[in-house]
């Protein structure tokens, strides 16, 4: 599993190869996670369009590094506050082995904040990738 923010995917470099690079290794299947809140954003207006772009962000990983994908986009009332624990309970419903996340940029889930929670909370390992 790989959180993402899209609005903020162009600093996720590092953590979106390093996934996919052990996915491609281990023939696992990347689960692409992003938050978004019911209320419209800069990056979609509806939770719906939300969806579509976080599966159109997925499917382009996959053909660009050759590994299977898919996507699970999670809304939520108060995506700042809810996030730490959408995201653990998302890794439990999708079976999920690793997380894999960027820790670079606050909103795409840096260290001590969301990365921290989420190593702390989680049932599996998680893989804090400095740098996004």
């Amino acid at each position: 599993m790989i959180p993402v923010d899209l609005a903020h995917a162009d600093r996720l470099e590092r953590a979106l190869k390093t996934g996919a690079d052990l996915a491609k290794l281990y023939g696992a299947k990347v689960t692409y996670v992003g938050v978004t809140g019911v209320q419209p954003s800069k990056v979609a207006h509806t939770p719906e369009e939300y969806g579509r772009k976080l599966s159109e962000f997925a499917q382009g990983q996959a053909s660009a590094y050759g590994i299977e994908a898919g996507s699970k986009p999670i809304t939520a009332h108060d995506p700042a506050i809810e996030i730490d624990h959408m995201l653990v309970d998302v890794a439990d419903e999708i079976g999920a082995d690793l997380i894999v996340a960027g820790t670079h940029d606050p909103h795409a889930f840096d260290w001590p904040s969301h990365g921290g929670k989420l190593a702390s909370h989680a049932h599996v390992s998680v893989l804090l990738v400095r740098g996004g």
